[in-house]
């Protein structure tokens, strides 16, 4: 938006497209207040706008908008409690010779979106939770053409190719707030669409298949982990082990702890009366990066699999598809240079558990490789794949 835009919803009262707030002393409630200018019920198609640092009658309230507070601003829109991700974007601005900080944002193309399981809305100047009927309409207003990859349609399959059973008993109750459910107003198919899940016609979503199909590799070949255990350091040396681990990605990743948990070596050293028990590789690095290859990964117009190779000196992970969005070659790997690929499926992952905080896996990776005492994750980063290579330690 231009300052000029700013300023008049600056100086308009709160609306559908404004909310204010003095300070970020309730963070819940900005977070709450993204939710619903994202979700645009009316349908404006419009930039609405929070702004901290001015009171609900207008006069401005006087506070120091620093780096540390746009900082966490921007860290709202991937703390994994609005999903999917809100398009915004957070500046320092002086209107009437007040500071603020303004947080705009625009109509989502992929509603509802939720904060924290709930799907708030805005309707003249108040905020609510949205009614069942509320989300039925959200979900109408989706643009089809502008969704990404996991949310569309998988063609030719149907409902018969997801297993609800499991939506209804695991799913459901991760990803919808416990007062959403007891409303119990919603029809499943209401739900498989509101989640994503589902386009017009019953046709499941890249997501659901991935996330819930009887059979994923039926849609997409290259949707599973290979497993390679080798006896020495060179792919020729003689293999010990070696597994396709597939089915659903849940089921994907319990599997490939396990496979972590049995590889990692332990060995106990006693000084005096002191026991340390010292491993040679951190099981939770190994697991980030797992997590973060079959994430960030390319499931459309590839075969490829991840693959977990383990070698005697090294563990290389190697995931289909390279940087994706503002993530460039150049800034692979930075702190606070995130995009996803797969943002729909992001949010089944965070939802069921897997992900805990977008964007600190690599930073997981290297904190605990560092504090086991082995050297530094090793990328390689090509435009159809990359390759984290993390050394044993010594």
């Amino acid at each position: 938006m231009t300052d000029a835009e700013l300023l008049q919803l600056f100086r308009t009262r709160e609306s559908d497209r404004v909310e204010r707030k003095e300070s970020l002393s309730d963070g819940v409630r900005v977070c709450q207040a993204i939710c619903a200018l994202a979700n645009d019920l009316p349908a404006y198609k419009a930039t609405g706008v929070v702004f901290i640092g001015q009171r609900d009658d207008l006069s401005c309230a006087g506070l120091q908008v620093d780096d540390a507070l746009l900082r966490t601003l921007g860290g709202y829109r991937q703390d994994g409690r609005l999903m999917p991700f809100p398009t915004m974007y957070v500046r320092k601005v002086t209107l009437d010779g007040c500071e603020v900080a303004a947080v705009e944002v625009e109509p989502s193309d992929n509603p509802p979106v939720r904060f924290e399981g709930r799907t708030w809305i805005r309707v003249g100047p108040r905020r609510a939770i949205a009614t069942a009927e509320e989300e039925r309409r959200l979900v109408e207003k989706r643009r089809y053409g502008n969704l990404p990859f996991d949310a569309q349609g998988v063609a030719g399959a149907s409902l018969g190719d997801v297993d609800l059973r499991r939506f209804e008993l695991e799913y459901l109750p991760a990803a919808i707030s416990p007062e959403a459910l007891a409303q119990n107003q919603r029809t499943r198919d209401q739900q498989l669409r509101a989640l994503r899940l589902t386009q017009p016609g019953d046709i499941p979503t890249a997501t659901a298949i991935l996330m819930l199909g009887t059979d994923p590799r039926r849609w997409f070949p290259g949707a599973y982990i290979q497993y390679l255990r080798v006896a020495g350091t060179a792919l020729t040396d003689q293999l010990l082990d070696q597994r396709e681990i597939a089915g659903p990605l849940p089921d994907q990743l319990r599997h490939v702890d396990d496979v972590i948990r049995l590889n990692v070596q332990r060995r106990t050293t006693v000084g005096g009366q002191t026991r340390v028990d010292v491993v040679d590789y951190p099981e939770e690095a190994l697991r980030q990066l797992v997590r973060n290859a079959v994430l960030h990964r390319s499931y459309e117009g590839t075969n490829a699999p991840v693959r977990l190779t383990w070698f005697d000196d090294r563990v290389e992970i190697q995931s289909p598809g390279g940087p994706f969005g503002q993530v460039t070659v150049e800034h692979f790997g930075e702190p606070g240079v995130t995009d996803y690929r797969n943002p729909t499926l992001a949010e089944a992952l965070k939802a069921m558990g897997y992900v805990e905080r977008f964007g600190v896996g690599i930073p997981i990776a290297r904190e605990r490789l560092a504090a086991n005492g082995n050297p530094p994750v090793r990328f390689t980063v090509e435009a159809a794949h990359i390759l984290a290579t993390v050394f044993r330690r010594p």
